[in-house]
């Protein structure tokens, strides 16, 4: 997406704020950075989630149950060799949601980074 087409997102909502469209389940920081580790390949591994992110195992476990429960991903156990594994991977819903935050980010940007007056204040 452009920033002419993020522009044009937030103005097909006119006289709401571009944070009106951030998704709380998804905004959330752990959320968002699952569901964007998870874009970047076809399954993540637990561990691998754990680590990159910085969280403990029963902290991430929420946010998975979370994200599972609102359908954005599909979470998969099996076992290499002896080891359990648990694999997190984005649903077409998880990324319709990511591309929605993600649109919704941009505009903010392109409307803290525009040189117009904020909405409800006067040019003096």
């Amino acid at each position: 997406m452009s920033v002419g087409d993020a522009a044009e997102a937030w103005d097909g909502r006119e006289g709401l704020h571009p944070t009106q469209s951030l998704d709380d389940t998804v905004h959330q920081r752990v959320r968002l950075g699952i569901l964007t580790i998870a874009r970047e390949a076809d399954r993540v591994e637990f561990g691998f989630l754990k680590k990159q992110l910085a969280v403990t195992d029963g902290n991430l476990s929420r946010h998975l149950k979370v994200l599972e429960e609102s359908d954005l991903i599909t979470v998969d156990k099996g076992y290499v060799g002896r080891r359990p594994r648990t694999w997190i991977a984005l649903t077409r819903e998880g990324a319709q949601a990511l591309d929605a935050e993600l649109r919704a980010l941009r505009a903010l940007v392109l409307r803290l980074e525009s040189p117009r007056p904020a909405p409800g204040t006067s040019e003096a």
